[in-house]
């Protein structure tokens, strides 16, 4: 059942008057998204009106600050540059008791954004240029943050990319097996298994120094990029929950994951799920054209790499899930996050096919 928004709506700082309210086309897998509209004279503006999953996020206050905290140093830097803070990062809305934290009476904690008008978001590149946008996008978020004191940050989702911990995670869903459905699925259990050598080497590279903790997106899937629907640009970077100290190689390497991949990431068919090299090429492309002289050269050595991990990671914690009773994800059918799990193993096999030509084109652009 839809929420009463308007009621809701109440507690923001909104002008004008309250007019209509739908769910965000786009969705999302954790949080529940809302938009709604308010005039003023002749014109409607759109805000967004977000409750946030308290399950995922047990500390919403904490997600907040960091919200707060990184688009308040995002919207200095975009305007030292001469750039447009109003479009280039999220503003938010605060509420009418203070903050930016509104908890309703059945305990949901909601939180509200300027809508950024003339633009959108896509579930799946129209075209390599939205490729190329978006990982520039994201390659100038890491970098506007590279001078973040990464000490000011809650970890909102403790260990997010912690791929060693995921994998225990994952054995410990296997040895539990609290719905049953183990049985049927030791052709992805096994093909898991067969790479549990891997899971360590980033984590490994962190520990002894070799790679350098910075603030990252954590999510850097399409959908996560507002696109200017006149320019075609990418011009700012939208959920920002997981935003928290990382690896610059988590973000690179789930945004190839989520995006080098012309099918759904729930997709039944497998035959439909390739890994698409052009895609690398132009992602990597628009990422190492913001970042370029900031990454190391262990960073660009471990980009192609950090694609595999990262798709493997996610296969894992779809795996787990779906052996857990599908506690975390949203699910929409029976089997879903199996589907889901199924799709990035499909990933990773092909990436594993094609990881001479990915170290090529990063070596093409570093």
């Amino acid at each position: 059942m839809q929420p009463d928004l308007a009621a809701i709506a109440e507690h923001f700082q909104f002008e004008g008057r309250f007019v209509d309210s739908f769910p965000h086309p786009a969705g999302g897998h954790i949080n529940d998204t809302y938009v709604v509209c308010y005039q003023t004279g002749d014109a409607v503006r759109r805000y967004i009106l977000q409750r946030i999953n308290h399950r995922v996020f047990t500390r919403p206050e904490q997600v907040m600050q960091n919200v707060e905290a990184v688009t308040a140093h995002l919207r200095r830097k975009i305007a030292a540059y001469g750039g447009d803070p109003a479009r280039e990062t999220l503003t938010l809305v605060p509420a009418v008791g203070g903050g930016t934290l509104h908890q309703a009476a059945d305990g949901g904690c909601w939180r509200a954004y300027h809508g950024i008008e003339n633009a959108r978001t896509y579930n799946v590149a129209e075209s390599l240029d939205q490729v190329y946008q978006a990982a520039r996008a994201f390659g100038n978020f890491v970098s506007l943050l590279g001078d973040f004191p990464a000490e000011q940050l809650h970890e909102t989702i403790p260990d997010f990319h912690h791929t060693p911990k995921r994998f225990e995670a994952l054995k410990e869903a296997i040895s539990r097996d609290v719905v049953g459905r183990a049985g049927a699925v030791a052709a992805e259990i096994d093909f898991a298994m067969q790479r549990a050598e891997q899971v360590t080497t980033l984590i490994d590279l962190l520990e002894r120094g070799e790679l350098p903790t910075r603030i990252t997106h954590n999510d850097t899937k399409l959908n996560n990029v507002m696109i200017d629907d006149l320019t075609g640009e990418g011009i700012c970077v939208i959920d920002l929950d997981t935003v928290m100290p990382g690896l610059s190689l988590y973000d690179f390497g789930d945004a190839i994951r989520s995006g080098a991949n012309p099918a759904a990431e729930d997709e039944q068919d497998l035959s439909r799920v390739v890994f698409d090299l052009a895609v690398f090429d132009h992602y990597t492309h628009g990422y190492l054209d913001a970042t370029r002289g900031l990454l190391t050269p262990t960073e660009l050595d471990y980009l192609p790499f950090s694609a595999i991990l990262m798709t493997f990671e996610c296969g894992i914690r779809f795996l787990a899930d779906h052996l857990q009773g599908d506690t975390y994800f949203k699910i929409h059918r029976e089997g879903h996050n199996l589907d889901r799990c199924r799709t990035q193993f499909k990933l990773v096999a092909d990436m594993e096919a094609a990881y001479e030509g990915m170290v090529a084109i990063v070596d093409a652009y570093r």
